[in-house]
């Protein structure tokens, strides 16, 4: 449920960031006449989405009877989910900064097309960021007790980064989503680790990798399935008492270097100041004759 809420928070705020810039500018341009076109694009994002996701279970338990068909067909949508919420991590870190001013000239430009485009605009900015949900939400929780708290969870998120969204923009509260960014990508980047290994974990079920049978090390006594702790931590990261060589692998390969690259941050030389007047040497006098 944690992972999931925060896959709801993550992916919500994007969207509801850019509508917010999208629906900012409008009435500050006195274009309250477009905004119907804006909530008819999020609308139909929202639909296509939800669309997508129950697409994607009723494709794995009703298209697919064979086992090894539904193994594989849940491995290539967790590798998929992995790509998706990697480049997104990446992305909005880049972006994140000039994004609103981005946006601002794309919407003057769809002004001048008319009312399709501003509603085109808003339906690609919320359907981009829905797809991405649905796909790393039913790629987190395979293999999980669906009683509905996992849903549950990634409504909540959502409901949870529209409030703050809407704090943002009606009120004065400001929040540093530089640290914000930063925190829930870490700790999306373990998630994503815990969903590339339960893709290999499937890839071997469906007998595309081998090794299913040789385990890496028994820690049974330590994380007892029946506690919080591990539930916790296989619920959020895919940490289970009983991995594969292949899955611990699959891990570390995927999660260590990701999470160097995103933390990282190179030192910016100062650009080189020039000389002072008083700064530049003088010539040594000539010696007198």
């Amino acid at each position: 449920m944690l992972a999931t809420y925060l896959i709801g928070l993550r992916e919500g705020l994007e969207a509801t960031l850019v509508v917010s810039i999208l629906i900012a500018f409008l009435v500050k341009s006195d274009r309250k006449d477009r905004l119907p076109q804006v909530w008819l694009g999020v609308g139909l994002a929202v639909v296509i989405s939800v669309v997508f996701g129950w697409l994607l279970s009723y494709t794995e338990t009703s298209l697919l009877s064979d086992y090894k068909d539904q193994e594989l067909f849940e491995a290539v949508t967790s590798i998929a989910a992995v790509g998706f919420v990697t480049w997104m991590i990446f992305w909005m870190r880049r972006a994140a900064r000039g994004i609103a001013g981005e946006l601002r000239n794309k919407l003057q430009d769809a002004l001048a097309v008319g009312s399709f485009a501003v509603g085109f605009m808003a339906f690609l900015a919320v359907v981009r960021e829905g797809l991405e949900t649905s796909l790393i939400f039913y790629s987190a929780v395979q293999g999980a007790n669906l009683d509905g708290g996992p849903l549950y969870a990634l409504i909540g998120g959502i409901l949870s980064a529209v409030a703050i969204g809407y704090l943002m923009v009606a009120t004065a509260i400001r929040i540093n989503l530089s640290i914000f960014f930063t925190v829930t990508g870490t700790l999306l980047i373990l998630v994503a680790a815990g969903i590339f290994k339960y893709g290999v974990h499937d890839l071997q079920e469906s007998q595309i990798l081998p090794g299913i049978n040789n385990i890496a090390y028994h820690i049974g006594g330590v994380l007892d399935p029946s506690t919080w702790y591990a539930t916790l931590l296989t619920g959020m990261f895919n940490i289970t008492a009983e991995p594969t060589v292949l899955e611990v692998i699959a891990w570390i390969a995927y999660g260590v270097p990701v999470l160097v690259l995103f933390l990282w941050r190179p030192r910016r030389k100062p650009a080189a100041q020039p000389a002072a007047p008083s700064d530049v040497p003088l010539p040594a006098p000539s010696p007198q004759q």
